[in-house]
């Protein structure tokens, strides 16, 4: 009969084992496409292109910061200050980035970075961190479901400055 011991062991060893595992085939593939959404739905709002923005948005999405916005025209209007021109810059890209294993469901998350320019042409540096749940449509297309950030005035480190200054590999 296998001994306590041994049974605790082997369920902290199991879930170890999981994360070695390889990714299997096309995963890999389905995440590369999800850092590529989110990239591309960060450029449109750094371009204040609502439309493009909106086409990664899921007519079912839930938007929380400090209210929360339901559906694009919510969310629109929500987001609306991004899109103005005078409105604050905003750039964010994943860090980490997970596909579930039905290639179905994603989750993004990463630094982001606003700037705010002040009536005094002053301009604020706001940094913090956003995470994003993903749906892959029968279009095969990604489309945020559940999207939210936090400032709580961060500093970011150098490896994040870096990943908003960076640009992935994209077709």
């Amino acid at each position: 009969m296998p001994s306590t011991e041994n049974f605790f062991r082997a369920c902290l060893l199991f879930p170890a084992s999981l994360l070695a595992a390889t990714v299997p085939d096309g995963r890999s593939d389905l995440t590369q496409l999800l850092v590529c959404a989110e990239t591309e739905f960060s450029r449109a709002a750094e371009r204040r292109d609502l439309p493009a923005f909106l086409r990664f948005v899921d007519p079912d999405a839930r938007f929380a910061n400090n209210i929360v916005a339901r559906g694009k025209e919510e969310i629109a209007a929500a987001w609306g200050a991004v899109f103005r021109s005078d409105g604050p810059a905003m750039r964010w890209r994943p860090a980490i980035t997970e596909v579930s294993a039905d290639g179905r469901l994603g989750l993004s998350r990463g630094p982001y970075r606003s700037l705010r320019t002040g009536e005094n042409g002053e301009i604020t540096v706001s940094w913090g961190h956003f995470i994003s749940t993903w749906r892959r449509n029968d279009d095969g297309d990604w489309r945020v479901m559940f999207d939210s950030g936090g400032d709580d005035g961060m500093t970011p480190s150098a490896a994040e400055i870096e990943l908003l200054n960076s640009e992935p590999s994209c077709p």
